[in-house]
Formats: C-alpha cells, sequence, structure tokens
C-alpha cells in the first residue's frame, strides 16, 4: 500500500510538472516576437496561490549596448503608478489626516472655484471631471519631449475654468486627478510622494527595487530604455521627460509588483478595510457602478473577477492583473511602445484558467460590405464634440488609420478583439412623409470600460468652400492656456499654429468641425452667424474655449509673438 502511494504522488508530480512545463512553453510562444538581440521586450512574472510560478525575460533592454532584459530589469511603468498614491491617500484618510470627501481645494487653494464642489474621492475615482493636464500642456505651447513639472502640471490646472462635466455624473481618465493627489499627500503629510511611498509601502513589503522618480535625469542602474518603432523596421529611444509623481513615474521590478500584488489579496500592509477599499468600485450620482475603484480596474475578464491597472507613457508599456478568485497574478513591463502587455497578460490567463472562462466573444456574424459601407462615415458627439470617422479597409469596419477592425457581433452590433467593447449602430425612424432611408444608421453607440455610452450622430454637414474656409482664418485667445492660436489656410487646408512652432493640420470633417490626430477643432459662430470664435477638444479635454480677436496692428502682433516664442505662456 505504501509504494502504491509513493507511485501515485510520484505520477502526480510529473504529471504535475508537465502541465506547468507546457504553460510555460506557451506563455514563451506568446512572447516568440520579443526574443533576440534586435528588439525591446518584457520581463514577466506568474505567481499561482502565493507562489510565482513563472519568471521569465524576453529581448534587449538596451539596444545600444546589447544589454538583455532579465527579471531584475526596471521598468517604468506609467499609471500602474496610480495605485500607490491612492494608497497613500487611503493611509492618511485611515489615520483621520484628510477626509475623502474633503473639497480638493483645502488642501489645493491653487485651484479655481468651479462651480461645483471637488471632492478627493472623485478625484481617485476620475468622475470629478478635471481637463487632462499633458494635452492642456501641449495647447499651451510645451512639445512631447520637452521637461513637465508639477509646478508646470498645477499651473494650468489653476487657469482653467470649466470641467468636462459636473462631478459625479461622468467617469473619464485624467491624469490631472492623480498630480494633484500626490500634492495633496505632500501638503498633509509634510513628505513628497516619493519618501511618503518609500517609507510606508515599499520599505515594508520589500520592494526594494521600487521608487517614484521625482527627477528625470537620475540614474538608475538596471533601468530598460524606452524604444518606438523608427522606420524599415528601425527603434529610436523614447523615455519620458517628466519629473510629475502621482500618476506616472514608479520605476519597479515584476519580482517588486508581485509583492504589492499579493498585498492586495492578503493586506498585510494597509489592513483588510483600506485593501477592500481600493478595490471597490466607485458610483456615480446616480447609482451606477464605475468599474474604477482607487487607482484599480474593477472588472471580469470572460466571467472571471480581475482587478488590474496598465500603464503607457513614451516607449514604455505595463500590464498587471490579479484574479482574486483563482489567486492568480500576471505582471507584463515592456520597452517597447508597439507591444501589448494587456492583451499578452489576458492571453496568459487564457492558458492558465482554461475551462474556467467563458466565451471570449460572441460568435463572428457574416456581414455584406455593402452593409459596412452603409455605416462608413464621420460621426459626431454633441456631448464632448468628439469625433470617429468610420472606414471600410480590407472588408472590415474600422476607425480610419485603425490596424484594428471592428468584429460583426450582431445586428450593427460589433465588438473589439480582446477588448470588452461594444460599438452599435441604431437606424433611423424617419417622421411621416420625410422620405428618409429606414436603415439608414443615425446613432453609434461606443461602450467600452467606462459605464455610460458615449453616444454620436452621422455628421451629414458639407465640407466647407474655399470661401468658408477664408472665414475661419484668424487669430484665437484662449486665457486657460494663456496662448493665442492663428488659424490660416496654407495650400487649400486650414491650419492652427500657435507658439514655439506648435501645428495642427486641420482636415475637415463636415461644417464647422475639423481634426488632427486626437484633437478636434470647432469653429462656433454669433447669433449673426459670425465666427467668433473656436473650442479644441480631445478624449479628455471637452472644448477648450478661444475667443476671436480682432485684427491687431502689425506691431502689437509682432510684439506678442515675440513673447509667445521666448515664453511659452503660463508665465
Amino acid at each position: 500500500m505504501h509504494i502504491v502511494r509513493t507511485l501515485t504522488l510520484i505520477a502526480t508530480l510529473v504529471s504535475s510538472a508537465a502541465h506547468a512545463a507546457d504553460r510555460h512553453a506557451q506563455v514563451d510562444a506568446l512572447f516568440a516576437p520579443w526574443t533576440g538581440t534586435a528588439t525591446p521586450g518584457c520581463a514577466v512574472a506568474i505567481r499561482q496561490a502565493g507562489t510565482p510560478d513563472y519568471v521569465r525575460s524576453y529581448g534587449m533592454a538596451s539596444l545600444e549596448y546589447g544589454v538583455p532584459i532579465t527579471p531584475d530589469s526596471i521598468f517604468h511603468v506609467a499609471s500602474i503608478s496610480k495605485q500607490f498614491t491612492a494608497f497613500a491617500i487611503g493611509l492618511l484618510a485611515q489615520e483621520g489626516k484628510l477626509s475623502l470627501d474633503d473639497d480638493i481645494r483645502k488642501h489645493v487653494p491653487e485651484l479655481p472655484d468651479f462651480g461645483h464642489t471637488v471632492t478627493i474621492a472623485q478625484m481617485l475615482h476620475h468622475t470629478a471631471g478635471l481637463r487632462e493636464e499633458f494635452h492642456l500642456l501641449y495647447l499651451a505651447g510645451w512639445h512631447y519631449d520637452d521637461p513637465r513639472t508639477e509646478a508646470d502640471a498645477l499651473r494650468i490646472s489653476a487657469r482653467q475654468r470649466a470641467l468636462n462635466f459636473a462631478p459625479g455624473t461622468e467617469s473619464l481618465y485624467t491624469n490631472s486627478h492623480y498630480t494633484l493627489l500626490a500634492i495633496v499627500v505632500q501638503r498633509v503629510s509634510g513628505t513628497p510622494l516619493r519618501e511618503f511611498a518609500h517609507e510606508r509601502i515599499f520599505r515594508p513589503l520589500g520592494m526594494t527595487d521600487t521608487h517614484f522618480q521625482d527627477g528625470h535625469t537620475e540614474v538608475v542602474r538596471r533601468r530598460a530604455t524606452g524604444y518606438s518603432a523608427g522606420a524599415a523596421g528601425t527603434w529610436r529611444t523614447n523615455v519620458p521627460r517628466s519629473d510629475l509623481v502621482g500618476p506616472s513615474n514608479l520605476l519597479t521590478t515584476v519580482g517588486d509588483l508581485l509583492k504589492w500584488e499579493q498585498n492586495l489579496i492578503d493586506a498585510r500592509v494597509g489592513g483588510r478595510t483600506l485593501i477592500d477599499w481600493m478595490k471597490t468600485s466607485a458610483t456615480l450620482n446616480d447609482g451606477e457602478e464605475t468599474g474604477y475603484g482607487a487607482g484599480l480596474r474593477i472588472e471580469r475578464y470572460r466571467g472571471v473577477r480581475a482587478v488590474s491597472h496598465d500603464g503607457a507613457d513614451a516607449g514604455y508599456r505595463a500590464d498587471a492583473v490579479t484574479f482574486p478568485d483563482q489567486q492568480l497574478t500576471i505582471v507584463a513591463l515592456c520597452n517597447g511602445a508597439s507591444i501589448a502587455p494587456g492583451v499578452l497578460t489576458r492571453k496568459i490567463a487564457d492558458i492558465y484558467l482554461g475551462d474556467r472562462l467563458s466565451p471570449a466573444m460572441p460568435p463572428v456574424v457574416q456581414v455584406p460590405e455593402t452593409e459596412l459601407s452603409a455605416l462608413a462615415g464621420v460621426y459626431w458627439s454633441e456631448v464632448s464634440d468628439e469625433i470617429v470617422r468610420l472606414e471600410v479597409k480590407d472588408g472590415a469596419l474600422r476607425p480610419v488609420g485603425s490596424p484594428d477592425p471592428l468584429v460583426p457581433i450582431g445586428a450593427r452590433v460589433f465588438g473589439v478583439s480582446g477588448q470588452a467593447h461594444e460599438w452599435r449602430f441604431s437606424a433611423a425612424v424617419p417622421a411621416s412623409g420625410a422620405g428618409a432611408a429606414a436603415n439608414a444608421p443615425i446613432e453609434l453607440r461606443i461602450r467600452d470600460f467606462w459605464p455610460k455610452p458615449r453616444i454620436f450622430t452621422r455628421l451629414t454637414a458639407p465640407l466647407p468652400s474655399a470661401s468658408v474656409l477664408a472665414s475661419f482664418a484668424g487669430e484665437y485667445r484662449s486665457d486657460e492656456t494663456d496662448m493665442t492660436y492663428t488659424a490660416r489656410v496654407e495650400n487649400g487646408k486650414l491650419s492652427l499654429r500657435w507658439a514655439r512652432g506648435s501645428a495642427l493640420t486641420l482636415e475637415a470633417v463636415g461644417g464647422d468641425h475639423f481634426i488632427d490626430g486626437i484633437y478636434i477643432v470647432t469653429f462656433t459662430r454669433s447669433p449673426s452667424g459670425e465666427v467668433d470664435g473656436l473650442t479644441i477638444s480631445t478624449r479628455r479635454v471637452r472644448r477648450l474655449r478661444a475667443d476671436r480677436l480682432a485684427a491687431p496692428s502689425g506691431r502689437l502682433t509682432a510684439q506678442r509673438y515675440r513673447v509667445r516664442e521666448t515664453g511659452r505662456g503660463l508665465q
């Protein structure tokens, strides 16, 4: 009997080892494109039931010096930083040093009165409605690779006179919230976030390779360089030049993040109440859950509960996800901007969780290309002024310029591969005698991670004629960015230019609406129909206004431009 039990145990161990080897081989296959000495790559760590199961690295930390990525390589993890800032706020609230219901202006009085109370809790949950600081800084004359400081971000936020929406009515991810929360940590505790996090979080958890970087010139041993794809298969270095902590700038390793993720399970540091609060979804004023806790996404992946966050900044990409019921944690930190670690961590989850997961997407349905073409066009959001452009390319409906097609999963319903997104089109109901086509799509509802759908209507206004285009030319002033924008017609297209050579080349999409990348410019008109200003919008900035200026004398114009070129505004 003893021999039988021994043989059974040996067989079980052999089978378990074989299954583990098979899982690990499948994980390696996922990262095969980022192996070798000619590409950046990733470090990956997987923990099961409290024990590291697989830790591996792929690709190069430094292409210049031929240094490979190792499990000890240090990465900039971008927005994964937010959960540590939230945890610091939670510690201070737990100690009675602040209240989550405090008006943010109690601690940051530099902010204006927006006409609404904006609470610390709303900042944590991205329901406060503040505009995105990085987009505002660009519109104020900062270039992408300019250093950005906390003082810059605070100054641009303090100049704002409007929110994207009334606090608590919507959810919209914005880095400004967490920059201001880092300021709150310093002012309430008397200690900068970098030091506070080291003493209260990283050191107690043994995260010896983790810190907030508050100076972009700091030398950090074992740090992987960030890269973006260049021309013809080349790579270019792409590292952040930001000194902002709070929303970003955490440097860490996969091993250290496993320690933190384990704390989200066992609550060794901070205690159960604090950890549970972080992992609880916020609710909007109407009671709807947002799916975002305190610096953490609260989600379901293929029917299984998950707590996660991703990060993307310059050439760095990161994702960390824990499946609490299965005690599975997966961390992937990468140094190539074209790598999608969030997709890879979910594919690893598919390998490990297998038949415990529900189907990834509803079955794909076949849609004739003529029906897809009827859905293509320009769609506009009255709420946010956003523009979505759709085209049929390579036999699939997709956003203009996107490599990812929309996948048909129902009647006028589309999904996005690897994401729990839904794009739903509705057909017009023509008024009596109107003669409109009954099947003409008039509305697009996009439901992504956030609970409330974004609603767009088809934009049917004609493109502007040459004379209408010329009527937009002129100067426009925004006090919120302390900047003057010049619109001019060049080679038949409208451009918008401002300090230090910044410019948007505006493509007309219908009526008074124009687009360049993530920026939407809409010209506004007085009751008499004259162009009296413009608004600039992005996904995270709604209708930043600039008023049209009367044509000044040439001398004043030249003087103003000298100030703008040498200044940057915001002085």
